[in-house]
């Protein structure tokens, strides 16, 4: 059976032990990097978009399937702690959900992702104030600040972060990147609340910082 049909059937049953056996066999014989990219994110990606679309998925199962994917997450932070998952180094980045949010999945794994792509993560967890990202990305040489919200009320808070950078003449040198659940379902929000770019998916985040970090290191180079 495929893996992900699995993963889903189980999710539906709210079999989140099943659903942990089954990602841990899977990643110890395919390997963890692996079950990121090719298992757990488009599993997550369909119940996310088929929840918001449909009855497909009930707000149970949608919660069940979040706890899955956090345990997944943490093993492979485990690994990644021990030296099992290797990988270059890029440079600093601060991640952290925007004040009033609290949603913190879509963060974790995008922190994950970036560690697995070689970006030492500054995870600055839930509510972040404006002026902590920023003081944050001076103090470890962070060009890419990455915030995340899940809702509009929230992601509109990130307009502060945009004046914080603004104010204190950083726009640029510090990349902006936004992301969570309303960036998906609202075309154009990214720019509307001042970020630098966004992703669909955690995985194509990775592109995203790498991209928005070279234009940090173009814009300092620029005289």
């Amino acid at each position: 059976m495929n893996i992900q049909k699995a993963l889903i059937a189980m999710i539906q049953q709210a079999d989140r032990h099943g659903a942990g056996q089954l990602l841990e066999a899977w990643g110890d014989e395919h390997g963890y990097e692996r079950l990121l990219i090719e298992v757990l994110e488009p599993t997550l990606l369909t119940i996310g978009e088929e929840w918001l679309s449909s009855e497909a998925f009930t707000l149970a199962q949608a919660y069940v399937a979040a706890k899955v994917a956090e345990d997944a997450l943490l093993k492979i932070a485990e690994r990644k702690k021990d030296g099992a998952i290797s990988s270059p180094n890029r440079g600093a980045v601060v991640i952290g959900n925007v004040e009033e949010d609290f949603h913190s999945l879509g963060r974790r794994m995008l922190g994950i992702f970036l560690a697995s792509d070689g970006w030492v993560v500054h995870d600055l967890g839930n509510d972040v104030p404006a002026d902590t990202f920023v003081d944050k990305a001076v103090e470890v040489g962070a060009r890419v600040i990455g915030v995340s919200a899940m809702m509009l009320t929230t992601a509109h808070n990130i307009k502060q972060l945009r004046a914080e950078l603004d104010r204190r003449g950083l726009s640029g040198h510090i990349q902006l990147a936004v992301g969570g659940a309303v960036f998906l379902v609202r075309p154009g929000l990214d720019l509307e609340v001042g970020g630098d770019g966004t992703a669909r998916t955690a995985l194509e985040a990775m592109a995203l910082f790498r991209r928005l970090s070279e234009a940090s290191a173009r814009k300092e180079a620029t005289p």
